[in-house]
């Protein structure tokens, strides 16, 4: 880029540069209809806690835009063989990863999987005969359900079950385990939405 220091020309370029940064931040480029990016960011100088929350709601956010704006039909639409790979399908095993880790370590060992009648994490990502009401349903749910867990926890050192395990596990390590889990499938899902309607972005 020219300095403006440098002439009228260096002047001009510059404002063609100030004006494209002002059109992303509005929104009229690589925000296609129903993707419009509300995301709140973590703060840049948080305690763990708060660095640790703020990066799994940007997540859980990050799924959500990724589904934003389709239809049922375009969330159960496949990647391409020989994967069943769906955005809904992500979003059902999303539901399963909050409870196993949140509800079923913390509160309810027993609780069942949302999905299936035994643990079988890959029940989820069959949405053939979903919709986005029931799946989207279930996820919040949950979410709410971890979000008030981790709230009224007094540190992250607390500890809960693990069943499938059988070990016991810090509530640091489950924020963790889940944000590892939502930045893996939301690469999957940035994918899945550019296939669908070629929508590209974080």
């Amino acid at each position: 880029m020219t300095k403006e220091t440098e002439g009228t020309e260096g002047t001009e370029e510059l404002g063609d540069v100030e004006e494209f940064v002002e059109i992303v931040e509005i929104g009229e480029i690589g925000e296609p209809e129903g993707t419009h990016d509300d995301r709140v960011g973590p703060p840049h100088r948080g305690t763990e806690r708060e660095t640790l929350r703020a990066f799994l709601d940007y997540h859980r956010a990050t799924l959500a835009m990724k589904c934003a704006g389709l239809t049922d039909e375009e969330l159960r639409r496949r990647s391409m063989p020989p994967s069943t790979l769906t955005l809904l399908g992500l979003v059902r095993h999303m539901a399963e990863v909050e409870r196993a880790w949140f509800r079923r370590v913390f509160e309810d060992h027993d609780a069942p999987m949302v999905w299936s009648k035994e643990i079988d994490f890959q029940a989820a990502y069959d949405a053939s005969a979903s919709t986005r009401a029931e799946a989207f349903g279930a996820w919040e749910a949950e979410v709410e359900t971890s979000r008030r867990i981790e709230r009224e926890a007094e540190s992250l050192d607390l500890v809960g079950h693990q069943p499938r395990w059988d070990e016991e596990v810090s509530l640091r390590m489950v924020m963790v385990h889940v944000l590892l889990e939502y930045g893996r499938h939301n690469g999957h899902a940035d994918l899945l939405r550019e296939g669908v309607d070629g929508t590209v972005g974080a």
